[in-house]
């Protein structure tokens, strides 16, 4: 009987330190609000049930570390780059517009007065030098081209009457009077022909044509250079008056800037420096130009100095008159950039996502890492950075979507800590 007590009380005492060591995971711990051990190990299952559903959606219990499904990187915009190095500089902001040189745009006129009898172009027509943009006539062109053709035909008498007479004087046959009055005439006859010829031929007229009997009854306005047609201030049948603007053309395709550099800045400006700019209808286009010139008077409103600098207008999309906003680049050194939609602030501390590929992951998975990064100059939306040893400079960068990266993983520390 002694010996089936002592058995019973060893099988008794085995089972009670077996329960004590059991996986608190599974006995539940939440005596002390009262909860029976029962239901704490439903609840342990549960939350296990909810771990795993939770790295279903993709997140890491790894510190900096978060995981996504690749329809999860699509549906938060998740865009990446490989790491590269930029040219960085201090930059000067500076304001200015676009312009023409005086040579490369035109205000046409006529040298004569006269109705408008055709008109070849609208506001927006690509037009060639010389090429005609509209007609027009009056009776004065007409009495111009029948004067010439008169004192033309004059001039051939008057000039054998010349030489005759010419020759009289030197034999000695006729006086020195009347050779010097035919001289005369001749010469001024000769005059009075070259200057209609002269005017002819800046109406667009040819003056051998009308030597030879032929009259034109509208003279053409032609284009003095190549280039667009901006304005057309002329209607059929109007009298345009002499030198009355007519058509306003410009060659866009040797645009410059204007800049206004205040007094600060002006002794970091040096000819040939380059300047990034855009316009406020392309503000993601950023465009270049070379400092051509700086200039030697202050303007008062604002007190800051011209700089001129060449653009390249190929496609001819840059106008005349657009504001541009620039920087002047100063000081360049080469170094690692990211744009600053991958910067993620937290405090004093930056931080960038790189995809980390030295792990497999399973297929439609991808890993990111939260690097800490030293940040540097700021220029023209690009920060430098200065990495940690261990990171490759291969590395695939997060260069937008980056904060809402860092809303996944506090999403899924939140959920692993809960």
């Amino acid at each position: 009987m002694k010996n089936i007590l002592l058995v019973s009380t060893v099988l008794f005492t085995l089972m009670f330190m077996s329960c004590n060591d059991a996986p608190k995971s599974e006995l539940g711990h939440n005596e002390a609000e009262g909860v029976s051990k029962t239901n704490e190990a439903g609840e342990d299952a549960h939350g296990e049930e909810g771990h795993s559903e939770g790295e279903e959606e993709g997140h890491s219990e790894e510190e900096g570390v978060v995981e996504l499904t690749k329809q999860q990187a699509e549906t938060i915009g998740l865009e990446m780059k490989l790491l590269e190095e930029r040219n960085l500089g201090n930059n000067i902001k500076v304001t200015g517009t676009l312009e023409l040189f005086p040579q490369d745009k035109a205000n046409i006129s006529p040298f004569v007065g006269g109705n408008v009898s055709s008109i070849k172009v609208i506001p927006g027509d690509n037009v060639k030098k010389g090429q005609v943009l509209a007609y027009i006539e009056h009776p004065d062109i007409i009495a111009m081209q029948q004067d010439y053709q008169e004192k033309n035909d004059e001039l051939v008498f008057l000039k054998q009457d010349f030489e005759r007479k010419q020759t009289l004087y030197d034999k000695g046959v006729s006086s020195g009077k009347e050779f010097q009055m035919a001289q005369s005439k001749f010469r001024s006859t000769t005059s009075s022909v070259n200057g209609l010829r002269s005017q002819l031929r800046l109406l667009g007229i040819n003056p051998d044509k009308v030597a030879e009997g032929q009259i034109y009854s509208a003279v053409p306005i032609t284009s003095p250079i190549s280039g667009y047609v901006d304005e057309v201030m002329i209607s059929l049948g109007d009298y345009v008056a002499q030198q009355s603007k007519m058509f306003s053309i410009s060659d866009n395709s040797k645009i410059y800037v204007n800049f206004k550099v205040y007094e600060k800045d002006i002794k970091q400006i040096k000819q040939g420096q380059q300047i990034y700019f855009s316009t406020a209808s392309r503000p993601d286009e950023l465009l270049k130009a070379t400092v051509r010139s700086v200039g030697k008077t202050f303007n008062t409103d604002p007190k800051a100095l011209e700089v001129l600098a060449d653009i390249e207008n190929k496609d001819k999309n840059l106008l005349p008159g657009m504001y541009v906003e620039g920087r002047i680049v100063q000081g360049e050194k080469k170094g690692f950039a990211v744009p600053e939609a991958a910067i993620i602030k937290e405090g004093e501390q930056s931080f960038i996502f790189i995809l980390d590929e030295d792990e497999e992951m399973e297929a439609g998975k991808m890993k990111f890492k939260m690097i800490p990064v030293t940040v540097g100059i700021t220029d023209l939306g690009f920060v430098e950075v200065n990495l940690p040893a261990e990171v490759s400079k291969d590395a695939k960068v997060v260069i937008n979507g980056a904060y809402n990266l860092s809303s996944e993983m506090v999403k899924g520390e939140l959920e692993h800590g809960h």
